[in-house]
């Protein structure tokens, strides 16, 4: 990114300049000067174009791990005020609807395994764990049942069998969103999700076993129940091909209604309609349910995970950290301009990030701060962090969601080879297992930010502050 086009507001915070007769909201740039030098210049134009919608609140911002997107950039964050003819953007949640990562923590310590036991566990959830491009798993349901998925989220997999009532105290809204429409979503998208909950998918999602490798913050690691040499599971999955009919469809739904109301957009990628519109509330209803889709489906994988474990491990127990997703518009309330306000925020390739006291957060947890996961690549690490009461002044409670790509997919085969990387990352004591030797040349670990400058920029930035940091010995990918 060209840093001329920006404005210093501390080291760690960037504004853009308005241009005379330009007519757009404020825009805010979180991160560290080498983060934002190494981000290409298209996240600096389309944060511009989000920041000329109507109904925004505040500014459009951007998070440390932002790179290119579709419509918004990944890692932007938005909220709008309905009554002041705020939208809602399909861009700006992006295609794989609530993304995000729930995090396990067992009882097992590193020197509680030997390298054959990692080897074990890694074979053993290659096999239970479906992972890769369009690959379904054992749980078939009919189109009612997926109905029901998408009502009930979490808690109807807990219901019927996938985990226990405890995990969902753990996880983003209880497990359940409410709001959810099944009826605004179209045969073909539900079709095509019938055989997909329960299943990783491909491309950035894995499944990592990971050590607790360093604790940043003691009482907030004391809440969250980890501790260095602890072992903990992550699971970075969405709401696999449901989520992405949706945004396919809406995103020419959205685009006749802006052009029905007369509503100027910057690009066409940021189709939207005022959220109180009967188009934006179709949407909103669709998304609610791929929500509780992707909910649903990090729920089934916790408990093939847990069976996993428990196959191989006595004694062992797994419990559910937190569940959060990165892909979502919310309905919130939030204090802006001086008052408390009900506003709906877009955080697409960004985390919820609610400081201590906010009533959402688990009781566990409230007095630190809502857990905040950032993952990182297969051969680096990832990051948990606490929300801070500063994040709501400064982001609407928003905090990055992983290392954000440094380079395309594209780029990155031209680079790396799968088995290379493998090999690469097996002598580092990082076991991956794939289906796809493509897939793990497209996510090479250099293919990636910096994690741990986007967890520190995070931290200065205001918008959570670093927990614990997560070390991979185990991954599954698509």
């Amino acid at each position: 990114m060209n840093m001329n086009f920006l404005e210093k507001i501390d080291d760690f915070t960037w504004t853009v300049p308005l241009k005379e007769g330009e007519n757009r909201s404020k825009i805010i740039l979180y991160g560290s000067e080498p983060l934002l030098k190494n981000m290409d210049d298209k996240v600096l134009e389309q944060i511009r174009n989000v920041a000329t919608l109507p109904g925004l609140v505040g500014q459009a911002m951007a998070m440390p791990d932002a790179h290119w997107g579709y419509g918004f950039p990944i890692g932007g964050v938005a909220a709008f005020d309905a009554d002041e003819g705020g939208i809602i953007s399909a861009g700006g949640v992006g295609f794989d609807i609530s993304c995000g990562i729930r995090c396990l923590r067992t009882n097992l310590m590193m020197d509680d395994l030997t390298s054959t036991d990692f080897t074990a566990l890694a074979d053993a959830l290659y096999h239970q764990i479906p992972a890769g491009v369009g690959r379904e798993g054992k749980l078939k349901l009919t189109l009612d049942a997926l109905d029901n998925v998408l009502r009930e989220g979490a808690q109807w997999a807990v219901h019927h069998g996938y985990g226990i009532s405890e995990d969902l105290a753990f996880v983003e809204e209880m497990g359940k969103m409410k709001g959810a429409k099944p009826e605004n979503i179209s045969r073909l998208a539900k079709e095509r999700q019938l055989g997909e909950v329960g299943t990783l998918g491909s491309g950035n999602h894995y499944l990592e076993v990971q050590k607790v490798e360093k604790i940043y913050d003691q009482e907030a690691a004391d809440a969250f129940g980890i501790k260095e040499g602890q072992l903990v599971v992550s699971i970075h999955c969405g709401s696999r091909a449901l989520g992405h009919q949706i945004g396919t469809e809406y995103l020419v739904s959205l685009a006749k209604a802006a052009t029905r109301l007369g509503i100027i957009l910057p690009d066409r990628e940021l189709a939207c309609a005022p959220i109180n519109s009967p188009e934006g509330q179709e949407y909103i209803g669709a998304m609610n349910a791929a929500i509780n889709c992707a909910l649903a489906n990090r729920q089934v994988l916790t408990q093939m995970t847990r069976n996993v474990f428990e196959a191989l491990f006595k004694g062992v127990k797994i419990e559910t950290l937190y569940d959060v997703s990165h892909n979502t518009c919310k309905e919130e309330i939030h204090f802006a301009g001086g008052r408390e306000r009900t506003l709906w925020v877009h955080r697409k390739g960004a985390t919820r990030a609610f400081g201590p006291g906010h009533p959402s957060i688990p009781v566990r947890y409230r007095d630190v701060g809502q857990p905040v996961i950032i993952g990182g690549s297969m051969g680096t690490g990832s990051y948990i962090l606490a929300g801070t009461k500063e994040s709501e002044e400064r982001a609407f409670s928003s905090a990055s969601h992983g290392a954000g790509r440094a380079m395309s997919r594209h780029q990155a085969l031209k680079l790396w080879r799968g088995k290379t990387v493998v090999e690469e990352l097996a002598q580092k004591g990082i076991i991956i297992r794939s289906v796809s030797m493509r897939g793990i040349a497209e996510e090479a670990p250099e293919a990636y930010k910096d994690v741990d400058l986007v967890a520190e920029a995070t931290e200065k930035a205001g918008l959570a502050r670093r927990v614990a940091f997560l070390k991979p010995k185990v991954c599954i990918k698509g």
